[in-house]
């Protein structure tokens, strides 16, 4: 019995690696997909921006539902939940890019910041994991590194840019978990077409009223907004398919050093001492995760 869950434990340790690594790429590829929806954000109406995002990934998650097996699971899917997540994903983007317009993408994504904690606490009572005192410690210390760099007076977070941000981080927690649930019975490919697909058609149809003309300067930021939006999408996907959310969850921060490396180059926007020191402390909580699990491991291995 023993050497069974002791098994079982290894599984669950490596597949969290999986999930981790899944999630760095993920958080890669949404660094360029934020930075294209902020570029867009000034010239066209959030639920548009999100539309076409919809339209610019489709063509390759078609291309790649070509290339592989497992097509007729895709009508094999709970309606129910895949709606859900549609409807969340649609109120989630066209808030962040919303907020976009406002605030520089490394301060949008500290107060996004608060999404792992919300997965975290939600992954207890709805899917039941057991989230143990090293990674509530190395959470608790990562959303430290939040607060140092928001440093907060309750200005920014009073902002209807700030608000826009939470509601967005709310909906990507929600989705996280919805996530975990679907990958129970459908196939990843399901859930990333699906999305894409849903986004795509409801996020046209609501922009309908407003819809400005796509300026042709805007057709290379349009194609790097889909190839990101499609990999990081999949990777995500995976990410909380394969790992537990709430070990998974908190790498998330990483963005933060994205943001801040695109404010730099995009924006000419320089970070202070402040939220320096608030990234290092986040990025050091997620390396600690890291070597957490990577331990496990080695330790487990019969």
């Amino acid at each position: 019995m023993s050497e069974s869950v002791a098994a079982a434990s290894t599984s669950v340790s490596r597949e969290n690696l999986r999930g981790i690594a899944a999630m760095l790429l993920a958080v890669s590829c949404f660094g360029v997909m934020d930075a294209s929806l902020k570029l867009l954000s000034p010239h066209y109406p959030p639920l548009q921006v999100v539309g076409m995002r919809g339209w610019a990934s489709l063509p390759l998650i078609c291309l790649w539902l070509a290339v592989r097996p497992g097509r007729a699971r895709l009508l094999e899917v709970r309606w129910g939940l895949h709606l859900l997540r549609a409807g969340i994903g649609i109120l989630m983007l066209a808030g962040f890019t919303y907020a976009l317009r406002d605030l520089p993408l490394a301060e949008a994504y500290a107060i996004f910041f608060v999404a792992p904690l919300m997965i975290t606490a939600l992954s207890v009572p709805l899917l039941g994991e057991r989230v143990g005192l090293n990674r509530w410690l190395a959470i608790g210390v990562g959303f430290l590194g939040v607060l140092i760099v928001l440093r907060p007076t309750g200005a920014g977070m009073a902002s209807l840019a700030g608000v826009a941000v939470l509601l967005a981080a709310t909906g990507y927690a929600i989705s996280a978990i919805t996530v975990r649930v679907l990958s129970r019975t459908d196939t990843t490919m399901s859930m990333v077409f699906w999305l894409t697909l849903m986004l795509a058609v409801f996020g046209t149809l609501a922009a309908l009223p407003e819809w400005t003309p796509v300026r042709r300067e805007d057709w290379f930021v349009l194609a790097l907004l889909g190839l990101s939006g499609a990999f990081g999408q999949y990777a995500i996907t995976q990410a909380f398919a394969r790992g537990q959310a709430s070990v998974v969850a908190p790498f998330e921060y990483t963005a933060l050093a994205w943001g801040l490396a695109v404010d730099w180059l995009i924006w000419n926007t320089y970070p202070d001492l402040g939220m320096l020191l608030g990234a290092g402390v986040i990025v050091a909580s997620g390396l600690y995760l890291v070597r957490h699990e990577r331990v496990h491991v080695q330790a487990e291995k019969p």
